[in-house]
């Protein structure tokens, strides 16, 4: 499911317009995004959340070369499904 598809399936759940869904979900991805960039967390029960984690500097290899390289350590987003969103997923839970 692309951007405009999640869009359309939302405007039809909610009963909202195409364009105040599209304005939402936009809403709900800037929020999302600002707080991860503050190193926070988005928690939603029983569907799941969002953080962050570091990611320690590493040796890697150039895949176009076989050279050794070195990757710097990094923050990186992650999502973490809650127990309700797994349950449905696995067909054990009905929405």
């Amino acid at each position: 499911m692309n951007r405009a598809e999640l869009i359309d399936a939302m405007a039809k759940e909610a009963g909202l317009s195409k364009a105040d869904t599209e304005k939402a979900l936009k809403a709900f991805t800037n929020t999302v995004s600002k707080e991860l960039k503050k190193k926070g967390k988005v928690q939603l029960v029983g569907f799941g959340t969002f953080e962050t984690s570091k990611r320690a500097a590493r040796k890697g290899k150039n895949p176009a070369t076989g050279e050794a390289i070195k990757i710097p350590a990094s923050t990186v987003p992650k999502f973490k499904a809650g127990k309700a969103l797994k349950d449905l997923v696995n067909g054990t839970k009905k929405k």
